[in-house]
């Protein structure tokens, strides 16, 4: 009879992790944020407008003409990812290329949350694509708004930088983050989407967001 065969031991393979060292802890990368929002995200109108021209559709005159347009257009909603505040002046629609970035960054704020060791948090994306009725109604209170916004194309949205919506269980108490730090990690996600060629991003000063354009 012949003698049983043992069979050492195996050794787990070494795979390599963004979020693990190999003995199981956590990596923690540091913040280094960017040289300076204005600096960094300087994409002026003119140039994302003619990427809106070249990506986006044709303006729709109102909420019901959106409705009609919905082959060519994606709605957008809250999710695990961003939240989407209370829409005053725009409507939660846009091009497939351009919902696909703004999920894109939110995995990726995700993501970096979590390599920093910072409690995960929601973006808040407070506009999205504008119809004509829309800007016509924001230029009446708002003389700085301006007539052929990027947003009338469906592929523009602002990502609030002063805000962001704790994830949280029921129950449960996480310790809180700056806003600051939030941005300063925002901010780097933002300019490696805007360095690979994703998007022009705008720093907005008076209105407290990032204004981005897929490219």
């Amino acid at each position: 009879m012949p003698e049983p065969i043992v069979v050492g031991k195996m050794k787990s393979p070494s795979v390599q992790s963004r979020f693990f060292h190999g003995d199981g802890s956590l990596v923690k990368n540091r913040i280094y944020s960017v040289p300076g929002y204005q600096k960094t995200f300087d994409d002026q109108q003119d140039v994302q407008y003619l990427s809106a021209e070249k990506w986006g559709v044709s303006p729709v005159q109102n909420r019901n003409e959106a409705e009609r347009r919905k082959a060519e257009l994606v709605y957008v909603g809250s999710n695990p990812y961003f939240h989407i505040d209370k829409l005053h002046n725009s409507i939660p629609y846009l091009v497939p290329r351009a919902s696909i970035l703004l999920q894109d960054i939110g995995c990726s704020f995700f993501d970096s949350l979590q390599i920093k060791g910072v409690p995960l948090h929601k973006l808040i994306v407070t506009s999205v694509m504008r119809t004509k009725d829309d800007v016509a109604k924001l230029r009446s209170h708002n003389g700085n708004a301006t007539q052929n916004s990027c947003h009338l194309y469906g592929t523009t949205f602002d990502v609030c930088y002063n805000r962001y919506q704790t994830v949280e269980a029921p129950g449960e108490k996480r310790r809180q983050v700056r806003n600051d730090t939030l941005k300063y990690i925002l901010a780097e996600v933002l300019r490696d989407m805007r360095e690979s060629g994703r998007c022009h991003v705008k720093y907005e000063v008076k209105q407290g967001c990032f204004h981005i354009t897929v490219k």
